[in-house]
């Protein structure tokens, strides 16, 4: 019989009780929380919940950055028979309003007084609001609850009373509301089910022998399904531990200090990661260069072989010894069992990188209407490029016009309040339409492009701009890519630069740019460039190839508008944000 997300963690603190399943800096020092006080502090808090009025079907709005306070009240909230709805901490006042309104939230919890000023400037407009609460620091608004007042608060609902709302749900409810990120209009309200998490998490831990030996580090935002399922839902399954990181600025330190033996890093921290190894990489003396080339080479070859059922290079394991094992050791990846990427396409060129590192990254692909992965990739059977094989007990196939599609128990229940969209979404049938392209292979999954995003030429040519932006950001001074060209005779392209490559770039090409933004005007420098997109387009049919390119001075960011907080480009924005740059391309 199918289980519920409670039922699931008192089995774990039955069996781990004792163990730590929370981890936080707290001064210079890691300090934990065990699974039994975690669980007792989640039953408190769904009491207080209880006490301020939250009723069964009705919202609790999060915003803030990982921590313990954020998986209690989410926890709370479904435990009390309500829906957690996350809020991207960069979101404005007005977008937090959207939500909270739209999930009927009846609490919002706010990480500080910052957040919490978020829903104060909008109280008027928010009907359903009973209260708010500050989850760190103590308020400055005496209409803000502190979390040290929330703890004693449900003093007086006797216990009875929460197991009866416990008892009430069942496998097939929602419990949990995920907004998607929204790269065009309002967010929508992905509806998650007791048993959309329960089974996920299950067969993942199962599939990829997981216990509660792992060790997991949070950082990516707990807005989305993917941090939710690796943070909240997948730990409580196997009762692993946690550790917060204390923030994305500091994750390299921490990575160093935890240790995890998962990890997963969204296309943009991996790469970021490269450049600065990279960097780092041109600084060494002569010799250690010639061993660091030697070793990768030999590291690429095992990495691409291993996948063809090839033994691995004689030298390997001195390689391992001399260079590999000391590069993990430098990133904190030395326990890492599996390293992961997800939720945005990632350069070949990256992926490769880490495999002649001795670190290969598989990949998992899905959408938050999936509950996170559609595919994954065993560490013993994936393929470089390859966004995996179907999660065991689900299905997987490629529509007439080169769709994805899904069936499962991972499937959402559909859109909240959105009957239209969860019509376009899910088909009579039950297969979940993913808005994605792409093809099956020998079982394994490759993502060639989103449905939307294809370029229409005019001369009427379909074009995959994320291949093409794949390959642009294979050129080591590119950081970012976006190929354009809907309704237009060519395609173009505005690409960012990393800005730790350009002064080594900058000295190949003989101009005296000494950051992106004097790159970026430099005609010397942009020259250079041009040579090597050149060498892109060799490698590409006459309608993929890219005419004219503009640097943009700075990076897009989630700050800039440019990406969604999952690091997706939102080819919207861009398009209104850059117009002029865009039209002198085209004029």
């Amino acid at each position: 019989m199918a289980r519920r997300v409670h039922e699931v963690f008192q089995d774990t603190v039955k069996k781990h009780g004792q163990q730590a399943a929370l981890r936080t800096k707290v001064n210079g020092a890691w300090s934990g929380v065990t699974w039994q006080a975690y669980h007792d502090d989640v039953r408190r808090v769904a009491k207080a919940f209880m006490k301020l009025g939250l009723q069964p079907g009705k919202g609790v709005s999060l915003i803030g950055y990982n921590s313990v306070e954020w998986l209690v009240a989410d926890l709370a909230a479904i435990f009390a028979g309500g829906f957690p709805a996350g809020i991207y901490t960069t979101n404005t006042a007005e977008q937090a309003r959207y939500i909270a309104d739209h999930s009927e939230s009846q609490i919002a919890c706010a990480e500080n007084a910052a957040q919490a000023r978020k829903f104060l400037e909008v109280r008027d407009r928010l009907p359903h609001l009973l209260a708010i609460v500050q989850m760190q620091g103590e308020p400055e608004d005496e209409r803000v609850l502190s979390w040290k007042k929330l703890l004693t608060l449900g003093a007086s609902i006797p216990d009875s009373e929460l197991d009866d709302r416990l008892e009430a749900q069942k496998p097939g409810d929602v419990c949990t509301l995920i907004y998607t990120s929204g790269t065009t209009g309002d967010p929508k309200a992905v509806m998650i089910t007791h048993e959309n998490i329960v089974w996920t998490a299950d067969t993942l831990a199962t599939m990829l022998d997981l216990t509660s030996d792992e060790q997991c580090i949070s950082y990516l935002p707990l807005s989305h399904i993917a941090e939710q399922m690796l943070t909240i839902h997948g730990p409580m399954r196997m009762g692993a531990t946690v550790s917060f990181a204390e923030s994305l600025e500091k994750l390299g330190d921490n990575l160093r200090e935890v240790r995890p033996t998962l990890f997963m890093g969204v296309p943009r921290v991996w790469e970021k990661i490269q450049a600065k190894m990279v960097t780092a990489g041109q600084a060494a003396p002569p010799m250690r260069k010639k061993i660091a080339a030697w070793a990768r080479k030999l590291g690429l070859r095992k990495g691409l072989g291993e996948q063809r059922g090839e033994a691995q290079p004689f030298l390997y394991p001195v390689a391992d010894k001399l260079v590999f094992s000391k590069v993990r050791e430098r990133l904190g990846l030395d326990r890492a069992r599996l390293c992961v990427t997800s939720a945005a396409p990632i350069a070949r060129d990256t992926l490769e990188f880490f495999l002649s590192l001795g670190i290969p990254i598989l990949e998992v692909y899905g959408m938050s209407e999936c509950t996170g992965p559609a595919t994954y990739s065993p560490p013993n059977r994936y393929r470089t490029g390859k966004a995996g094989i179907c999660i065991p007990g689900a299905e997987l196939k490629i529509a007439e016009d080169g769709e994805v599609c899904m069936r499962g128990k991972h499937v959402f229940k559909g859109y909240f309040k959105d009957p239209e969209s969860t019509r376009n979404a899910l088909d009579a049938d039950g297969w979940l339409h993913s808005g994605d392209i792409g093809t099956i292979e020998d079982g394994f999954l490759q993502i060639t492009d989103r449905k939307k995003d294809l370029l229409i030429t005019a001369g009427g040519e379909n074009i995959a701009p994320q291949v093409i932006e794949g390959l642009l950001k294979a050129i080591p001074v590119v950081a970012q890519a976006v190929v354009l060209g809907d309704r237009q005779k060519y395609l173009a392209a505005l690409v960012t630069l990393d800005a730790e490559r350009v002064v080594e770039e900058a000295g190949k090409a003989g101009s005296p740019a000494r950051d992106a933004k004097a790159a970026s005007t430099c005609a010397t420098f942009k020259a250079h460039l041009e040579k090597q997109i050149e060498e892109v387009n060799r490698n590409l049919a006459r309608v993929q190839t890219i005419k004219k390119f503009q640097i943009i001075p700075g990076e897009f960011s989630i700050e800039g508008g440019e990406l969604t907080p999952t690091m997706k480009i939102k080819r919207k924005v861009i398009n209104q944000k850059y117009a002029s740059e865009i039209a002198a391309l085209y004029a």
